[in-house]
């Protein structure tokens, strides 16, 4: 029986100054009056070009990223590797709005896919679709690109081509792709972007995922539905499960424009959902291959029992758990030494580039309840297990 409470497992791959400086990050991330603090100063440097990349290189980039290229992840990959736990490369730079700079965007993806073709320590890629295109137009095709003026039709087709490139790389070099799921106003445009690259590139196995936000109270039944498309045009259904990270923004959105909440009523009926998606997922192993996006103890348990209910081996190339770097090492880790298939996002870009994403995960960990107390526990629980060795 699997256990997440070995510590000794969770964080064999970190040393006693690992230990210390991952529970002074938590200590701090887990005051929302120095997350302000942080970021408010964080961006004042940056403005006033003080040289603190160097202070933030070791502490939050170094706890939370792997480098600042695929190059410079490498180190980080290769250490996640001696314990089972692979990687996915993760380009976390947002804010852009030039082509330019998207289809640099589109040029690291593609790198991210050429590596893992050939090292079998990176199964997947990942990006989001804003950061190879302009949100609004995103927003402006969510009800339909027949509502699109001219210019935004050409911007729209841009996106769809550098979509299927990318695509066509993770097919070439048979590495999967995650597509993220990102706000409501603008998932129909993703999802209809994704359906289209699963119904051509899906034939025979997954390469394209898509992303499923579980807190959003339509998605169950949205998967219902794309398990039968699936079965229906007789592609194969790629869905990494999350949780999400839009839930508050949601909230204030629906109130501002006076349409209902798209959010579950409350967190049992999230993580209902979402442990129901698993086990439909499951039920359709054959069309289904699923990724358990989750740092949840309950749901990354339940997965397993499903799989031994069904007699699936832990190994089974279509499930697969994630957690993201530098957090629930626990689950991670004690997953991977049972041998079930594991994989840690691995964020890198530029200190400077990755900040917006380590600012807003840093908000992120302040606003779920209990997520910064749980890792310093077993930080703690470690570093006393150590002592009285």
């Amino acid at each position: 029986m699997i256990s997440f409470d070995n510590t000794e497992i969770a964080f064999r791959s970190k040393s006693n100054r690992d230990l210390k400086r991952a529970y002074w990050l938590f200590k701090a991330v887990g005051s929302s009056a120095f997350v302000k603090f942080g970021k408010w100063a964080t961006n004042l440097a940056f403005k006033l070009r003080l040289p603190i990349k160097g202070m933030i290189r070791k502490t939050i980039f170094r706890q939370f990223c792997g480098g600042e290229s695929v190059k410079g992840s490498m180190k980080t990959m290769n250490s996640l590797a001696e314990y089972n736990v692979k990687t996915i490369l993760d380009y976390s730079i947002e804010g852009k709005f030039a082509d330019e700079d998207f289809d640099a965007t589109v040029a690291e993806i593609i790198q991210t896919i050429e590596a893992g073709g050939s090292n079998k320590n990176i199964p997947f890629a990942v990006f989001k679709m804003t950061g190879i295109c302009l949100f609004d137009v995103l927003k402006n095709a969510n009800e339909g690109i027949d509502r699109l003026t001219l210019e935004d039709q050409n911007r729209y087709e841009t996106l769809v081509a550098r979509v299927d490139r990318i695509c066509a790389t993770a097919l070439q070099h048979n590495v999967p792709v995650f597509i993220d799921a990102e706000e409501t106003w603008i998932q129909n445009t993703i999802d209809r972007i994704v359906q289209e690259m699963m119904a051509r590139y899906n034939k025979n196995h997954v390469i394209v995922y898509n992303t499923l936000q579980m807190y959003r109270h339509d998605r169950l039944e949205y998967l219902k539905e794309e398990i039968d498309r699936a079965k229906k045009e007789n592609y194969h259904l790629g869905v990494k499960l999350v949780r999400g990270a839009y839930m508050e923004k949601e909230r204030e959105r629906a109130e501002k424009h006076s349409y209902p909440s798209p959010i579950q009523p409350n967190k049992d009926a999230c993580d209902a959902d979402f442990n129901h998606a698993l086990r439909l997922s499951l039920d359709n192993i054959d069309t289904v291959a699923v990724c358990a996006g989750t740092h949840n103890e309950e749901s990354s348990m339940l997965l397993t029992q499903i799989m031994a209910e069904k007699e699936l081996p832990n190994n089974h190339p279509s499930i697969y758990f994630a957690q993201l770097l530098g957090m629930s090492d626990h689950i991670s880790f004690n997953l991977a030494n049972a041998g079930y298939n594991v994989a840690k996002y691995v964020p890198f870009g530029p200190v400077k580039e990755v900040m917006p994403y380590l600012l807003r995960r840093a908000e992120e960990n302040t606003s779920v309840a209990g997520q910064t107390s749980r890792e310093l526990k077993l930080i703690m629980k470690e570093i006393k297990r150590r002592k009285g060795k």
